[in-house]
């Protein structure tokens, strides 16, 4: 057997190899080593696929061409170009063997302890499996690839792997053609030099973190605007119309109105924003879908093909991303928001969903994000959504800050049966009864809170003291708005209730806010949808209350 620092220094990212085929010992010695890994609270999610048929390896192939085809496109120097297309990135043909080292994410729908610090060290393992498999063929003298050039979306599917497997490339095996004069591939063909040493810092001093203290008592006195008052519901009720005949839209044209405080408002620069965060609650089965869906879908938003694109194109509505605490990292240039506090909560069945420090940094990030916004102009804001497990957050919140049980605050999510509705209340059932913290607000909201919820409150609280206008979305953004209520009652003022969600708790949450919703659409998705779907009846109320003629400019008699 080599040396260790040997097998360590010739492990090389093969691409090229012989025609020599490799024993099924060979690959049953490397997965053993892989299966050897550390797995963190040994949920042991690796999953491994072997690929030896040609027609699935030209399939692979085909996908990696299509990839790379854009991946060419992404510098204009034409040197820089051809040098990036003479470079041989895969062996998925030519390799007498492919293997798929994957992650199963289901297994985080189980509590295991330490898995919910960081989910993400699930992956983690899976990689350590990877890295044992590689120097364990290198020690036998044959060679691995890694090909992460793929659309991965198309890559599990024409494989046909479940939703909840993640793989972390495809892996080229064999016999290597070459060692590279015993330097990276990269490297030898001068694309990029490997650094001599590892990078490494002593850390020796605890960073302070000074975080501002966001008063949950704050109150501001509403100011008396009677006059005012009087004088836009004159203009409202000189229009050439019956007192009263345009019904809600009168209502929300005085509401508007007196939000911006003229008797010609406008809306400016409407933006939507959707904060997202993961929920160790989700560990324990209370959504139908896998917590990795969030990550998915902030990934679609980016994309644009989630609803609430559609919807905010079609109103011409800015749409803003933030993520709050998903439990992934996003690539540094992704057009996304970064609040991210964790990479989700804490499971508050167990012990307090975020500490004392990371509720007031959410009101704090919740606070930077929509004073930003206003500085682009913009006077009107609805607040969106995406969390698998944050219904069961918000149901928590709802009983405890209303005083209902917790049976009329739950209901089905994203669309959870029966019998998983029944467990779902027993679950938050038994969090509350664990429950042994002071019964005072910040104490409430840290112990049981979603990073969300709560950037989105503070978020509610510096839109109101900036006199825009708040639109809130469904029961999510409804206990949001319930906490930035309890903390100032004069926001309401300025919210509209875009429409009151299929979620059972939704409309008890609004007859306790004594709100009228605009919409009942049957709408339980969430990503802020329904403040776009209701914004062009804002516009239709901005429009009477500037264009209509009046009686007297009409020549119209009144009655």
């Amino acid at each position: 057997m080599s040396h260790l620092d040997d097998i360590l220094k010739s492990r090389r990212d093969t691409r090229h190899f012989t025609t020599d085929e490799v024993p099924d010992e060979v690959i049953q010695k490397a997965l053993q080593a892989g299966h050897w890994a550390p797995s963190v609270g040994l949920t042991d999610a690796t999953r491994y696929y072997i690929i030896k048929s040609d027609a699935v390896k030209s399939a692979i192939k085909n996908l990696f061409l299509d990839y790379n085809k854009k991946a060419e496109e992404l510098t204009d120097n034409p040197e820089q170009k051809e040098l990036y297309k003479s470079l041989k990135l895969e062996a998925i043909e030519e390799a007498p063997i492919g293997l798929i080292i994957a992650y199963d994410r289901s297994v985080l729908n189980q509590f295991t302890i330490g898995t919910i610090g960081s989910n993400e060290a699930v992956k983690f393992s899976s990689v350590c499996a990877a890295q044992n498999i590689w120097l364990s063929l290198t020690e036998q003298g044959y060679g691995m690839g890694w090909v992460s050039i793929l659309n991965y979306f198309q890559f599990k599917k024409i494989l046909d792997l479940p939703e909840n497997i993640e793989p972390l490339g495809y892996f080229c095996i064999g016999k290597p053609a070459t060692n590279y004069g015993n330097q990276p591939m990269l490297q030898q063909l001068h694309w990029k030099q490997k650094s001599e040493t590892a990078d490494c810092k002593e850390i020796n001093k605890i960073h302070q973190i000074n975080i501002s203290d966001f008063d949950l008592k704050k109150e501001t006195k509403a100011d008396s605007k009677t006059d005012f008052a009087a004088l836009l519901q004159e203009k409202i009720d000189s229009k050439t119309k019956p007192l009263g005949s345009l019904g809600t839209l009168e209502t929300l044209a005085f509401q508007m109105a007196s939000v911006f405080e003229t008797l010609n408002p406008k809306i400016i620069n409407p933006n939507v924003v959707v904060f997202a965060a993961d929920h160790g609650i989700a560990n324990h089965g209370v959504s139908d879908y896998p917590q990795d869906v969030t990550r998915q879908m902030v990934n679609n938003f980016l994309n644009g093909g989630a609803a609430i694109n559609v919807f905010c194109k079609q109103n011409n509505i800015e749409l803003s991303i933030v993520d709050s605490g998903v439990n992934y990292d996003f690539p540094t240039n992704a057009k996304l928001i970064n609040a991210k506090i964790a990479k989700g909560t804490q499971s508050f069945l167990h012990a307090s969903a975020m500490s004392e420090t990371e509720l007031q940094l959410c009101f704090e990030k919740g606070k930077s994000i929509v004073e930003n916004i206003t500085k682009t102009g913009s006077n009107c804001i609805g607040f969106g959504e995406m969390g698998i497990g944050n219904t069961s957050t918000a149901s928590v919140l709802m009983s405890l800050l209303t005083g209902l049980s917790i049976e009329e605050c739950v209901g089905k999510g994203t669309g959870i049966n029966e019998q998983k509705l029944l467990e779902k209340q027993n679950i938050l059932k038994k969090a509350l009864e664990n429950y042994s913290g002071q019964a005072e607000l910040k104490q409430h909201l840290a112990y049981f809170g979603g990073f969300e919820i709560m950037q989105m409150a503070g978020g509610m609280l510096t839109a109101f003291e900036n006199k825009m206008l708040i639109l809130i979305d469904g029961f999510i953004c409804s206990v949001a708005f319930l906490i930035a209520f309890k903390i100032n009652p004069n926001i309401k003022q300025n919210a509209i209730f875009c429409h009151c969600s299929a979620e059972k708790a939704h409309l008890k949450l609004l007859e306790y806010l004594e709100a009228k919703p605009i919409l009942n659409l049957d709408l339980r998705l969430g990503e802020g949808t329904g403040c776009a779907v209701a914004f062009p009846i804002l516009k239709s109320a901005e429009a009477f209350l500037n264009e209509m003629a009046s009686f007297e400019s009409a020549g119209v008699s009144r009655k």
